[in-house]
C-alpha cells in the first residue's frame, strides 16, 4: 500500500470542502481542518498501536486524523488486532466526504490483514453528552457495554461559548465549567478514554494560563499525564491554508499512569515529513528536549499553570526567574482590572474634563511609559463624581504601576508598564477596565517601589518568562498576581537607580542583572537570544534570502564565527567546521538541540545558500574533497568575515556598503535567476510576457499557442493569470467594454479568450493539482461574468489525460475539456450544443 493512499486522499476532501464552507459559517464554528503533514504528525505521536485499537476523532471534519492513523496502523510492521473507528461531525457538507473517508480506511485496514469497522455520528459531540446521555453510548451496538476508547485524535473547533449557551450547560451537567468549546471537546473525549488510552489533540495554547481555564487545567492533569508537547515559533503555521493566526500547541497525554519525562519539541513550519525507516514524522527544522514532568506542572501550584520551555535557554530563564521569591501579598500589594467599566457608567462619562469631574484613563493615554492626558480621541478623558460612579473611584495619591490587559499581537514586550505618579488633578481618579492595576489598598506605593516594579515588569527577563507561559495577548491580572518578584529591598534599590528618566531597554536590563549578579554565576541567558538576533540583523544586512533569514540560519552563522552568547562581535574567529560540529554547537552553547533528522536541513537550507552567497567557503582546505566525505566543512569567507567583525561600530555601514558594492547579494542573484527562468508567452497580438515557471504557466502558455489556433482562431487574450504576480495579462477596459467589471482578480479564470468571430468569451481554468470547473466553479464564474455581452463559455485545461482522469467526475455538465497532450481534441461534458455558449 502507497503511504499517500489514505492521508493525502482525505486531503484532498479537506482542500475541496474549504473551499466550498461558507466562510461566516466556518468562522462560527470554529472549523479549521488539519492538513496531512500535521495530521500524520499527530498520528505519529501515540506510543501503543497494538492490540484492540478503538478510535475517537470527535468534530472530524472530513477525516483527515483517521485517515492518518489508519495509514500508521497499516504501515506498521506489527499490525493490531482489530480496529473501530468513530467519528463525530455535525457540518452536512464534510459528511459525504467523510463517510467516503471512513469506507477507504476500512477498505485499506482490511487490505493490510487488519479487521476494522466504522461509525459515524452526525450530532454535536458536546450536546451529545448532556447529562442525559447514557455510559454505554458509543458500544458497538444496542445494549453493549464498552471500557472506553483506546485512543482519541482530535482538532477540535474553537470557539467562545456564552455562560447561557446550550454547550456550556450541556458541559455544566457533564462537570466542567469552561469557556471555549475545544476545552469541553477535550474534557468530555477524556471522560470516554480507558485507563491507559492516550490523546493527541492540536489545540490553542491559552489553556495552560489564566483564570478562565483553570478549572480545565485542574480536571485534566488530574485524569491525564502529559508526554510529548510540540510548540509553533510560527502563529500562523498550523492552519496557515485558513489565515489562522493563533498560538497552537500538539500534545499527546495518556490516562491514568504516573507522570514521568516530558518531552518538548519545536518547529518553525509545518513541513512535517514521514520517515519510513524509523516510522516517525519530524518538522525540517524540530528541536527536541526532554524535561521533568516538575518542570512543566510545577507541584503545588495552585494555579496549574503548563510551564512550556521549548529549550534549555528557556529553561534557564524559568530558573532565573526562580530566584525572585516575593509575592504581591509579601510585597503589600496587589492587583487589580481597573474598576470602571465604561459601558455601565455611560451618564458619567464626559469628552473632556469638566466642574464634577476627575480624570478617567483609558490604555491609550498610556504612551512609552508616560501619562497623556486629556487626549483628543473617541474615549472619554473623564468621569463625573456621581453616588453611582463614587464607588469605583480610588483616592488620587502615591504611585500606581500600570499595565494593559490587551497588547498588540506583534508588541516587542508582552508586559508593557508605566507609572502614574496621582500629578492629575483631583482627589479621585478612574482606571477604566482595559488596565492592569498595581496599588496597595487602592491607592499608590512609595516612588521608589513603584519604579522598581516597573523596572522589573519591563524587563527582557519577565518578557521571555511571561512569554513561555503565556499563550496569548492577554496580559491578565491573575498571571501578574501569580508571579514572584524581587524582594521590597531590591524593588526599592532598584527604584533607586532608575531613577526618573526614561531608560532604554539595555539599562532596564543592566539594571536587573545587577541584582541577579549577587545571587548567580553571572551566566545570563538573555544574552544568547541577544545574540541570535543580532545574528540575524547581519544576515539580512548581507542580503540573505528570506527563506534563510530564520533561528537556524543565526545560529549556524553564530558557529562559523564561533560566537558564544558572552562574545563579543569584535572578537570572532574563522574556524573550519562540518554540519555535525555545527549542530553540537548550538545545543552546547545555545540551548537548541535539533532532531537528528534535521542534518540535511542545515546543509540544504542554509550552509548551501551561504556558499552560494559568497558567506562562507566550501571545503576550503581541500576544494576537490568527495561530496560525501565524513571530513567535509565549512569556513566563513575572508570577504564577509572582514565586514561582519565590524557588526556594533562606527565602521559596520561603511565596510557593509563596499562589500555589496562588489558582492552581488544571493536574494538579487535569485531574483536574476527567477527573471531568466520565466516562462515566456507571446499573445496572438503579438505582445510578449513572462509568467512564473513552473506546469501551471507551462500549460497557460499551451492554452494560449495550441488550443486558441484550433478552437477559437484569430482569438484576443483578454486576461492571463499568474501564480507568481497573480495577473500576467489584464485588458481591464475590454472587459468592461463587454459589461463586466471585476473587484477581485482572484476569482478570474485562469485564462480569458474573446473569440470575436462568434462573439464569445472562452473562460479556461489550467488544472495541474486542483481547480477544474466544477459545479461550484461554474456557478461562481456565471455570477463574476452575469453582466458580459458574448456568450459564455467554459472550458478546463489539462496538461494530459491522466491528471483529468482524476477529475472527471467533479467537472461540471455544460462545459468543455481539453488536454494538451492531444492538443486536436476537444472534450464536450453533455449539453444542447459542443463548444458555445448556454442561456
Amino acid at each position: 500500500m502507497q503511504q499517500t493512499a489514505l492521508a493525502e486522499t482525505a486531503d484532498f476532501y479537506r482542500a475541496d470542502t474549504s473551499t466550498r464552507l461558507d466562510p461566516k459559517r466556518k468562522s462560527a464554528l470554529g472549523q479549521f481542518m488539519t492538513a496531512v503533514p500535521l495530521a500524520r504528525f499527530l498520528a505519529s505521536l501515540f506510543e501503543q498501536t497494538g492490540g484492540n485499537i478503538r478510535l475517537l476523532d470527535p468534530g472530524a471534519g472530513v477525516g483527515s486524523l483517521t485517515a492518518a492513523f489508519a495509514e500508521r496502523l497499516c504501515l506498521q510492521a506489527k499490525k493490531p488486532s482489530s480496529a473501530e473507528f468513530t467519528c463525530y461531525e455535525i457540518e452536512q457538507l464534510m459528511i459525504d466526504y467523510l463517510q467516503a473517508t471512513l469506507q477507504t480506511t476500512q477498505d485499506q485496514c482490511i487490505a493490510a490483514q487488519i479487521p476494522a469497522s466504522t461509525e459515524l455520528h452526525q450530532e454535536d459531540f458536546v450536546l451529545r453528552h448532556s447529562d442525559n446521555a447514557q455510559p454505554d453510548m458509543f458500544a458497538k451496538g444496542a445494549g453493549q457495554a464498552t471500557d472506553g476508547f483506546t485512543h482519541v485524535i482530535m482538532n477540535p473547533p474553537y470557539k467562545k461559548i456564552s455562560s447561557t449557551s446550550p454547550h456550556r450547560a450541556a458541559l455544566r451537567d457533564a462537570g466542567i465549567e469552561t469557556s471555549n468549546l475545544y476545552t469541553g471537546f477535550m474534557f468530555l473525549a477524556v471522560q470516554r478514554l480507558a485507563q491507559g488510552g492516550e490523546l493527541v489533540a492540536i489545540v490553542p495554547r491559552s489553556f495552560c494560563n489564566g483564570p478562565y481555564f483553570k478549572p480545565f487545567r485542574k480536571r485534566f492533569l488530574s485524569m491525564m499525564a502529559l508526554r510529548h508537547i510540540h510548540v509553533f515559533e510560527s502563529r500562523n503555521t498550523a492552519f496557515k491554508d485558513d489565515e489562522v493566526l493563533q498560538e497552537n500547541i500538539v500534545l499527546h497525554a495518556i490516562k491514568g499512569v504516573e507522570p514521568g519525562n516530558v518531552t518538548i519539541t519545536t518547529s518553525r513550519a509545518g513541513d512535517f515529513e514521514w520517515d519510513p525507516r524509523t516510522q516517525e514524522c519530524l518538522a525540517h527544522d524540530m528541536t527536541q528536549r526532554q524535561v521533568p514532568y516538575g518542570s512543566v506542572v510545577r507541584e503545588g501550584d495552585p494555579e496549574s499553570f503548563i510551564n512550556i520551555a521549548s529549550n534549555d535557554l528557556e529553561q534557564r530563564v524559568v530558573e532565573r526567574m526562580s530566584l525572585f521569591t516575593a509575592t504581591l501579598a509579601d510585597l503589600d500589594l496587589e492587583i487589580s482590572t481597573g474598576p470602571v467599566v465604561d459601558f455601565r457608567l455611560k451618564d458619567d462619562l464626559r469628552a473632556n474634563p469638566e466642574p464634577g469631574t476627575v480624570p478617567l484613563l483609558y490604555p491609550a493615554h498610556f504612551r512609552s511609559g508616560s501619562v497623556q492626558w486629556p487626549k483628543e480621541m473617541k474615549k472619554p478623558n473623564a468621569i463625573f463624581v456621581s453616588e453611582k460612579s463614587r464607588r469605583w473611584l480610588w483616592e488620587n495619591s502615591g504611585h500606581f504601576v500600570i499595565t494593559k490587559r490587551f497588547t498588540s499581537k506583534e508588541e516587542k514586550r508582552r508586559v508593557v508598564a508605566s507609572i502614574y505618579g496621582s500629578n492629575l488633578p483631583g482627589d479621585l481618579i478612574g482606571f477604566e477596565n482595559h488596565l492592569n492595576v498595581f496599588h496597595s489598598r487602592q491607592k499608590g506605593m512609595s516612588f521608589e517601589v513603584a519604579m522598581g516594579l516597573a523596572t522589573f515588569l519591563n524587563s527582557s527577563l519577565v518578557d521571555r518568562f511571561f512569554r513561555q507561559f503565556n499563550g496569548h495577548t492577554q496580559v491578565n491580572a491573575t498571571d501578574l498576581r501569580a508571579l514572584r518578584y524581587p524582594s521590597l529591598e531590591i524593588l526599592r534599590r532598584m527604584g533607586e537607580k532608575a531613577g526618573r528618566e526614561r531608560l532604554v531597554q539595555q539599562q532596564i536590563d543592566e539594571i536587573i542583572e545587577e541584582e541577579l549578579g549577587n545571587m548567580t554565576n553571572g551566566d545570563n541567558p538573555l544574552l544568547a537570544q541577544q545574540k541570535i538576533d543580532e545574528a540575524l540583523e547581519v544576515l539580512k544586512a548581507l542580503g540573505v534570502p528570506r527563506g534563510q533569514q530564520n533561528e537556524r540560519s543565526a545560529l549556524t552563522l553564530l558557529a562559523l564565527l564561533d560566537l558564544k552568547p558572552s562574545g563579543a562581535w569584535n572578537e570572532l574567529s574563522q574556524p573550519m567546521i562540518g554540519i555535525t560540529p555545527i549542530m553540537d554547537y548550538t545545543r552546547e552553547n545555545y540551548g537548541r538541540e535539533y532532531a537528528p533528522n534535521t542534518r540535511e536541513t542545515f546543509r540544504r537550507q542554509t550552509m548551501h545558500q551561504f556558499v552560494e552567497a559568497g558567506i562562507a567557503v566550501y571545503n576550503p582546505d581541500q576544494p576537490d574533497r568527495p561530496v560525501n566525505s565524513p571530513k567535509a566543512c565549512y569556513q566563513v569567507s575572508a570577504e564577509a568575515f572582514a565586514v561582519i567583525q565590524n557588526f556594533g561600530t562606527d565602521q559596520w555601514q561603511e565596510t557593509l556598503d563596499l562589500y555589496l558594492e562588489d558582492q552581488e547579494t544571493l536574494a538579487a542573484k535569485w531574483a536574476k535567476h527567477r527573471e531568466m527562468q520565466m516562462v515566456p508567452v507571446v499573445l496572438p497580438e503579438g505582445e510578449e510576457i513572462a509568467l512564473t515557471p513552473g506546469a501551471h504557466s507551462e500549460l497557460i502558455k499551451q492554452i494560449i499557442t495550441e488550443f486558441a489556433p484550433r478552437f477559437a482562431p484569430g482569438s484576443s487574450v483578454i486576461y492571463v493569470g499568474d501564480t507568481g504576480a497573480k495577473v500576467g495579462h489584464f485588458e481591464e477596459a475590454r472587459l468592461a467594454e463587454m459589461g463586466v467589471t471585476v473587484d477581485q482578480h482572484g476569482k478570474m479564470p485562469d485564462v480569458v479568450l474573446h473569440f470575436g468571430e462568434k462573439d464569445w468569451l472562452l473562460l479556461i481554468e489550467s488544472v495541474t493539482s486542483h481547480g477544474p470547473v466544477d459545479a461550484k466553479r461554474h456557478n461562481e464564474l456565471a455570477a463574476l461574468f452575469q453582466g458580459a455581452k458574448p456568450g459564455l463559455v467554459y472550458v478546463t485545461a489539462f496538461p494530459d489525460r491522466g491528471i483529468m482522469g482524476k477529475y472527471l467526475r467533479d467537472i461540471s455538465w455544460e462545459t468543455e475539456v481539453w488536454c494538451a497532450d492531444s492538443p486536436t481534441h476537444l472534450i464536450h461534458f453533455n449539453g444542447e450544443r459542443f463548444l458555445g455558449p448556454y442561456g
